[in-house]
């Protein structure tokens, strides 16, 4: 069985990445919103709902209709598309509600991102106090633990 770990540490970003990450957590929202609405579009006029590898093949599409999606982490928004298709597989499996549209008034907000790559150079690495994350570059962190 594979064990998968996440962790959480407090950042402390620049001004310019503070903004990024602002708008890295906007367009993350803005994919789960509007697949959801084509999800329970879909779903309603054919009684099937839609895949992950469905939306994942729009979004391609509307990253090139949509250049502000480019501006941010491209695995963000893939994280939350794979959210999406979980949140409707525990619904189906009758585990959970159906999900519902995320708000920007909603005090916790988040965004997700993985290590892209296991070679020399990965994505996401931590040395001393520094965090290096896919489009932010290196970001002071607190280091309250060991993260492997």
């Amino acid at each position: 069985m594979l064990i998968q770990k996440a962790y959480k540490f407090r950042i402390y970003p620049t001004p310019e990445q503070a903004t990024l990450i602002n708008k890295t957590i906007g367009c993350s929202r803005f994919v789960y919103n509007r697949f959801l609405a084509r999800w329970r579009d879909t779903f309603q006029k054919t009684g099937k709902g839609l895949t992950y590898s469905v939306c994942s093949t729009e979004l391609t599409g509307l990253k090139q209709e949509l250049a502000w999606l480019g501006e941010v982490d491209s695995t963000a928004l893939q994280s939350a598309l794979k959210h999406l298709a979980d949140a409707y597989k525990q619904f189906f499996t009758k585990r959970n509600n159906a999900p519902c549209f995320k708000s920007k008034k909603n005090p916790a907000q988040s965004y997700t991102t993985q290590i892209q790559g296991k070679s020399q150079s990965p994505e996401v690495s931590i040395v001393e106090r520094r965090i290096k994350l896919p489009k932010l570059g290196w970001v002071k962190f607190a280091k309250s633990r060991e993260a492997p």
